[in-house]
This record gives structure tokens, sequence and C-alpha cells, in this order.
């Protein structure tokens, strides 16, 4: 793949965009989501939209939206939903950010609340217009929804804040329970792909919140031109930093302006890595091609900390006679923060 292959992209307005591919590779029978639908679903939305939240599943036009909100489950995006890197990969808007709220954390804190999640991921843009990167909302948002949410594990995951470890230590020293940063993809690949981040700066990222004592994930995303041995090569990297959590999903293609899609990845290679990646000795992998970072997170949390962080029940899904109630009565079934 080559630089000229990932031209700069258009942002697509939209916030809900099912289509999977641009390519003109036929998309396979294997790669089937669940579309959104029904009560929880759409109190799922509501809830975040009355507490002025973004999420990554819809900016980053997620293909597991349904499934997630129809399980009254959402990953929280902060720090607006501009990101001042230009990725080739992702859909999220690119450009100069026009907002700092930070009336966000006590927002945040209280929709994981409402969900009654006992495992939440919170994600963010790049924050690169700000002196620290955005760490201490970052560290904000943490301790505020700890302080409301005691019995929820957090799993964070962040940007690179351009490898300055006292940025990162800000975030770790709120304590976040599992600290993910992606790699994204193979060495090779990073320029063309990530455009600002760079291979060996994401890992020192994952090293250093590892030599902190921290549980750590990262996640590639396969069908952008990599090959075999580079894939390999990238999870013996990933190994050797003793990174515990790796997620492994397919790569798609958000618009025809972003890289173009190389392969589709079949389910057996995805079960294939996953099984060469617990060998060389990563604790928990989660591979396929839907696989996304906070898709089933709670589940990869639990070797670490316990079946009783799972999300079996989350509130929304919960009440649901009560939301179909809501909805023919035209009351919000939850007030604003």
């Amino acid at each position: 793949m080559t630089v000229a292959a990932c031209k700069t992209r258009l942002y697509c307005p939209s916030k809900h965009v099912f289509s999977f591919s641009m390519s003109a590779l036929r998309k396979p029978d294997w790669l089937r989501a669940k579309l959104p639908f029904g009560p929880v679903y759409t109190a799922t939305r509501q809830l975040v939209e009355d507490n002025k939240l973004h999420t990554v599943c819809q900016s980053a036009q997620c293909p597991n939206i349904g499934e997630c909100w129809t399980r009254g489950t959402a990953t929280i995006m902060i720090l607006g939903n501009i990101c001042t890197r230009s990725c080739n990969f992702c859909a999220i808007q690119a450009g100069r950010p026009t907002e700092l709220d930070l009336g966000e954390p006590a927002r945040v804190a209280d929709a994981v609340a409402k969900m009654g999640l006992r495992h939440c991921v919170i994600t963010s843009v790049a924050r690169d217009d700000l002196k620290d990167g955005g760490a201490s909302v970052w560290a904000a948002t943490i301790r505020a929804t700890k302080y409301r949410n005691p019995q929820c594990t957090i799993e964070v995951l962040v940007p690179d804040f351009k490898g300055h470890s006292d940025q990162v230590d800000i975030v770790l020293d709120a304590k976040p329970d599992i600290f993910n940063h992606n790699v994204e993809t193979v060495e090779r690949l990073q320029r063309p792909v990530r455009v600002q981040a760079r291979y060996d700066r994401s890992r020192s990222v994952l090293r250093h919140a590892k030599s902190r004592g921290f549980t750590t994930k990262t996640g590639i995303m396969l069908g952008l031109g990599e090959t075999q041995e580079e894939i390999a090569q990238c999870l013996r990297d990933i190994t050797s930093d003793k990174t515990d959590i790796l997620t492994i999903g397919q790569y798609l293609q958000p618009t025809p302006q972003h890289c173009a899609l190389a392969r589709w990845v079949p389910p057996k290679e995805f079960a294939r890595w996953k099984e060469f990646s617990l060998k060389l000795g990563i604790g928990v992998v989660e591979s396929g091609p839907l696989v996304r970072s906070s898709y089933h997170a709670d589940e990869q949390s639990a070797k670490y900390f316990g079946k009783e962080h799972l999300n079996i029940r989350p509130a929304l899904a919960s009440a649901w006679p009560l939301i179909g109630r809501s909805k023919r009565s035209r009351q919000p079934l939850y007030s604003a923060a």
C-alpha cells in the first residue's frame, strides 16, 4: 500500500451508517451485523442525547452499534467529536476542535450509572491542540465515573499523547482498571494508515502503562494490505510488550476517500491468529471480522477482574417494559444530567 492509496478523507455527517465498505470487493456472507431496533436501542440513544455525550459507536460508524445498544451498553467518547489527527482508516471527523466541555466528566459518570454497567469503556478523540493532550479531562472523567459507580470497572482507550509519559501518567494516576491503546496495524503500514502516529511510540505508551502495573490492551485491523509474516511479527511485538488483552478485527472502509480495502479476512484466519497469539502468551484474545476494541470488553476483562463485572443485564435492558410504556406516553424515561 502506498500513501497515495490512502487519500485525505472527507467527513460523513451521518451518525448511523451501516454500509460496510466502499470497496469493489463484494461483502462476504459472514460479515453480517445486527441492525439497530427496539425499545432498549431507543432508550440507549435517548440517554446519550439527554446527557449530551458523543459515542465512538456513532462517530466511528461501528458495525456493532445495533448489538451493543440493544443490550443497553455504549462506548462513550470524550473531549468532543472532532479529532486533531487525520488517520486514514477512521470515520471520526478530523479538524480543529471547537469545544472543551469541563462538565462532561459528571455526565459520563451519570450515563454509566443510568446504564447500570459493571464494566464500561471510555475513549476519546486525539486533542493535540490542548497543552496536556486532554489528560486532565481524562483523569477527571475516570475519577467521576469511579465515584458514582464504585461497582464498575473502567477501561480506557486513549490516544498516544505524542508519547509524553507525563501526560500518560495523569491518566494512569486516576487508576483506570484497563489501559488500552491500539497499534492499529503492522509496522510498515503505520504512516499511510495512521499518518501522525508511530508504531514504536504506541508500543512505548503500552510498555509504560505495563511498567506501572496496569492491565494493558491493544488492537489491530486486518485487510489493509499486510502480509502474513508482518501480522505474525506484530503479534510477537505485542507479546514482548507484555500486553494482556488483544483484539483483532476486519478493516471496514468508511468512505472512498479512506484507505482502500485490500481483502476480506475469513473467520478461519481470525481463529488461527487467535490461537497463534494465545500460544505466544497473550492472556485474552478476541479475534473475528466484526471485533472492535470495546466489543465484548466486559467478557475480556473477566479474566482479570472477575465475572461480577460482566454486563449480563444492564439497567436499560432490564427496564425494557418501562421503556415501552414511556414511548407510548411520550414522556422521557431519563432526564438530562
